[in-house]
């Protein structure tokens, strides 16, 4: 009996020491700072600017291009990453584009921030209408570009402007790529799930997510073939982490919800519109998955036409394969 009690006490003792070795490490580490930029992602800041929308500061990119076009092209990027996923594509659009405008979102790349904050695709759509009006482009007809997230709030400005009359933004043409639109085909990753449905857990996940963690999960959406290079996978950690970006991933990740909730009115305004429409597609995308997302999409937006890329290339068709994905816009863009 004597001998038990001991060991217990041993243990007691044990886990108290590791206790008391761990959570200092762990107090570090949550204190961990953001990584400084790299010189390409301090040179994409550096050419970039900021306005504000109801006291917050939003980063953007607006650089004129082609003489003698008037033609003007708005990119809306995707979760978790920023303005920077254009950067492949960036130079072609400008030779073709008398203007080609980008912004990262609230709550991602070199914007603003702020927690805690009801982060809703609606605010975002509303963001990019006061960055229109502020660049003096409300009576501007747009050609915009979108992927995954930037999706959702493409279709969100689309109802704006067709459906209820209420929006600042023309469209003269949409090019959708690798986004959720339809909630029943959508599989968002595990950490996706867990931070958007577990508050408690959220609030540790967010500050224990590391690099290796987001390497390894943002390497899930890419192909085999196409991974980003070391150096490009650090330039997306570093956007995300930061002004503290980790730590609202949880707030953000509410617009899966919002994409069930208001899934009518967003289906609804692409069904309906008759803007040119254009899908680029990547087959190997696990987030919404070969061939199933892209023969719902064929069967509900019978107006649009499609690009299938290769069968290697995944989520990220922009930076997977910026040749393809040029060769499948500038396609649809002539065809109108």
């Amino acid at each position: 009996m004597q001998v038990r009690n001991r060991l217990k006490l041993n243990m007691r003792e044990w886990w108290i020491h590791v206790g008391l070795i761990c959570v200092p490490l762990v107090a570090v580490y949550l204190h961990i700072p953001p990584p400084h930029l790299s010189a390409t992602l301090q040179k994409w800041h550096s050419a970039g600017d900021f306005f504000h929308f109801r006291g917050k500061k939003i980063f953007y990119r607006d650089s004129y291009g082609a003489l003698g076009s008037s033609d003007v092209v708005l990119l809306l990027h995707g979760f978790p990453t920023s303005s920077y996923d254009w950067n492949k594509i960036w130079d072609p659009l400008a030779q073709r584009f008398h203007r080609v405008i980008a912004l990262d979102f609230l709550g991602f790349g070199f914007s603003d921030k702020p927690r805690p904050h009801r982060y809703s695709i609606f605010e975002q759509a509303s963001i990019v209408e006061a960055l229109v009006a502020h660049l003096g482009l409300s009576n501007q007809r747009l050609n915009l570009i979108s992927h995954d997230y930037g999706d959702t709030v493409a279709l969100e400005l689309l109802y704006r402007s067709d459906q209820n009359r209420t929006g600042h933004l023309n469209f003269n043409s949409l090019c959708l790529s690798n986004g959720g639109v339809f909630p029943e085909t959508h599989h968002p990753r595990l950490l996706q799930t867990l931070l958007k449905d577990s508050s408690i857990l959220a609030t540790f996940l967010t500050r224990l997510t590391n690099f290796l963690i987001f390497q390894k999960g943002v390497g899930e959406v890419f192909g085999p073939y196409t991974q980003p290079t070391d150096a490009e996978f650090w330039d997306m950690w570093t956007s995300l982490r930061y002004n503290d970006g980790n730590l609202v991933l949880d707030s953000i990740l509410q617009y899966i919800n919002q994409r069930f909730q208001h899934r009518d009115r967003w289906v609804g305004a692409l069904t309906a519109t008759h803007a040119p429409l254009h899908m680029i597609y990547g087959p190997l995308d696990p987030v919404n998955p070969h061939p199933q997302f892209i023969r719902l999409y064929m069967h509900l937006v019978k107006r649009s036409t499609v690009t299938i890329l290769d069968d290697h290339i995944s989520h990220y068709p922009q930076l997977e394969d910026p040749t393809g994905f040029l060769k499948a816009y500038f396609n649809f863009f002539h065809s109108f």
